[in-house]
């Protein structure tokens, strides 16, 4: 008999649950560390731009949404009130497509 006949199935994973996975709400939030001095504003506003649509790409990812298509303004702001983020611009909106697009 093969070996991979002997192993059990694994359980499903968020990628491959057949329905969406829940978050797990509340969850903690990471420690915040003070952001390094002397930067231009435009650096630090990138950076938590960047900051907020990685995380509402995981949010996305993790709630089934799985294709930059599916995820439109809409969804995605709805997401934002749902784990308790202030809604999206749309620039962020775009930013958060263009994760989950180039995530592959």
């Amino acid at each position: 008999m093969p070996a991979a006949a002997l192993k059990p199935k694994p359980l499903p994973t968020q990628s491959t649950a057949k329905r969406p996975v829940l978050f797990d709400s509340p969850y903690e939030p990471v420690v915040k560390r003070p952001l390094p001095a002397g930067r231009p504003r435009e650096w630090y506003v990138t950076h938590n731009r960047r900051l907020k649509a990685m995380r509402l790409a995981i949010a996305l990812l993790d709630s089934g949404v799985h294709l930059p298509g599916q995820a439109r303004d809409e969804t995605i702001r709805a997401t934002a009130r749902e784990i308790g983020m202030r809604p999206p611009s749309d620039t962020t909106c775009h930013m958060v497509r263009a994760f989950m697009r180039y995530s592959r």
